[in-house]
């Protein structure tokens, strides 16, 4: 009977696109917007100084939901997750920029190839793929680059990337916001400099806000917008230094909307913890299409992500810094197990000390002594293997409670389930003594930074395969006041200041294996 309904319904989406005469599409239209690097620092979500008029708009006629994660809090990993509706270590694709991509096992198929088969016309509306596995490029994925190359009358399935949000970020000259008029959270220092670069980083997200709003006008302007189910979702949580890259809620916490009209009701908030690989799920329902294999994430219309009690995260190697992590989150609570405590959290990554002009400051403010406990925990030279936090009493994390007798009991259970979720569902491979790498440097770092050793050495160690070294700290005092008067008049600059991004890292050279 299963077999006949496939068979019946793989007909229907063959033959029968329209109806009427042609005029009215059989199945909804998908627009998947997603913005990079971002978490729901929004005016919808009431961040303050930020104005964002057209994702709120867009959540007035749908639905907000306020506890959405990733499963990963890095663009590649947690886009493979999204590509298939599968967490990114079941299906092998849990390494951050993977040199040695595979296919998806066990049958699995690109969310793109299944909406393909179904009729639908499948468009990438911007450059961005970023899978861990084949094939993963533009032309493998997706059909085409614009829903108006479909054929007349078939329903499209297009998803698009705004880039702005990942760093650099523009200035807003059209609605400037004053650094003091921002809410840092308290793992942050209050400095001028740090309330800048935060304020910078909203006014990018409203120049977003207005390519958006382009884009949902184009629907309504072609008589669209009745027929297509739009989500809106960041791929991962904040660019800075305490967000991605980590499995805090700034790493993994992302806005999510959804609009559907005529389905779904407008004005909704919701509070289910919901993740972004049910959009997956959610989108095939919509469309009527049944996957080859069952989905790791569920239908947001099902009662089984109403019925919720726990998200699932992992973050794995980021570029060539090895570490690995492991998160379960409920409503109230979140464990992290960090598979490798012997590195510290701010270990060298060649991207973010020539991106993130607040690691400078900060780090500079942490070798005098000028951070608070909360703030200068971030900057240890190890991490706990356990970190727990009472999300109702310390929503930013910054207090670990994991060896509180009073939360031996949540510990326990968190643990229990998140070890399960482990063997059960990722079938995860843990942390090799090759990617531990444990003998492979030198004791201390021989040159002034770690950039400079690393791109000095590329041609005598593969760190495709042991990663860059874990010394720590990874820049002198010197050194890090040095890049902080680099990034100065670039972070300072008025919102219509033409000024150059300094040049604080080496240039990332393609890793060569040794001869």
């Amino acid at each position: 009977m299963k077999s006949l309904r496939i068979l019946l319904a793989t007909v229907l989406c063959c033959t029968s696109w329209v109806l009427a005469g042609g005029k009215t599409p059989v199945r909804p239209n998908i627009l998947w917007i997603c913005i990079e690097d971002w978490s729901p620092d929004l005016s919808c979500y009431g961040t303050k100084g930020i104005q964002t008029p057209n994702v709120d708009q867009l959540a007035t006629e749908g639905i907000r939901y306020e506890r959405a994660f990733t499963t990963s809090p890095v663009c590649s990993t947690s886009r493979s997750a999204m590509m298939t509706g599968f967490y990114q270590n079941y299906i092998g694709a849990n390494q951050h920029r993977e040199h040695d991509k595979q296919p998806l096992p066990y049958g699995i198929k690109p969310i793109p190839h299944l909406f393909q088969e179904a009729g639908y016309f499948t468009a990438l509306m911007s450059w961005k793929t970023d899978c861990n596995f084949t094939p993963n490029t533009r032309a493998e994925l997706f059909m085409g680059e614009d829903w108006a190359e479909r054929e007349p009358g078939q329903p499209f399935f297009a998803r698009i990337t705004f880039g702005g949000t990942h760093r650099s970020w523009k200035r807003d000259p059209q609605r400037p916001i004053d650094g003091k008029d921002v809410v840092l959270p308290p793992y942050y220092p209050d400095t001028s400099f740090v309330r800048r670069d935060w304020a910078n980083g909203l006014e990018q997200m409203q120049l977003v806000d207005r390519e958006i709003g382009a884009l949902l006008k184009r629907l309504d302007d072609e008589g669209l917008a009745d027929n297509t189910l739009v989500f809106f979702i960041g791929d991962h949580g904040r660019c800075h230094i305490r967000g991605k890259q980590f499995l805090y809620d700034g790493g993994i916490h992302i806005p999510m909307v959804m609009r559907w009209p005529g389905k779904v009701k407008p004005g909704q908030v919701s509070d289910a913890m919901v993740m972004s690989i049910d959009i997956c799920a959610t989108i095939l329902e919509a469309a009527g299409i049944e996957p080859p294999v069952p989905l790791h994430g569920k239908s947001l219309f099902s009662k089984a992500v109403k019925k919720r009690k726990l998200v699932f995260a992992a973050r794995d190697k980021m570029d060539e810094t090895h570490d690995s992590m492991r998160a379960v989150r409920s409503k109230d609570y979140k464990l992290i197990l960090n598979l490798m405590p012997e590195r510290p959290w701010c270990q060298y990554n060649n991207y973010k000390e020539g991106a993130y002009p607040v690691l400078a400051e900060m780090n500079i403010m942490n070798l005098k002594g000028q951070l608070t406990p909360e703030q200068a925990a971030f900057f240890a030279p190890t991490k706990p293997e356990i970190e727990l936090f009472d999300l109702r009493n310390d929503p930013h994390e910054i207090h670990n409670v994991a060896d509180h007798p009073d939360y031996a009991k949540v510990k326990a259970e968190l643990l229990a389930e998140l070890d399960a979720w482990r063997k059960n569902v990722i079938l995860d491979q843990g942390v090799s003594a090759e990617f531990r790498a444990l003998d492979v440097f030198p004791a201390a770092c021989p040159s002034a930074t770690v950039d400079e050793w690393v791109a000095a050495n590329g041609t005598k160690f593969d760190f495709n395969v042991s990663g860059w070294p874990a010394w720590y700290p990874t820049r002198s005092l010197e050194e890090w006041e040095k890049a902080r008067a680099l990034w100065e008049p670039y972070v300072m600059r008025g919102p219509s200041d033409t000024v150059a991004r300094p040049a604080i890292s080496h240039s990332k050279k393609k890793a060569k294996k040794k001869k």
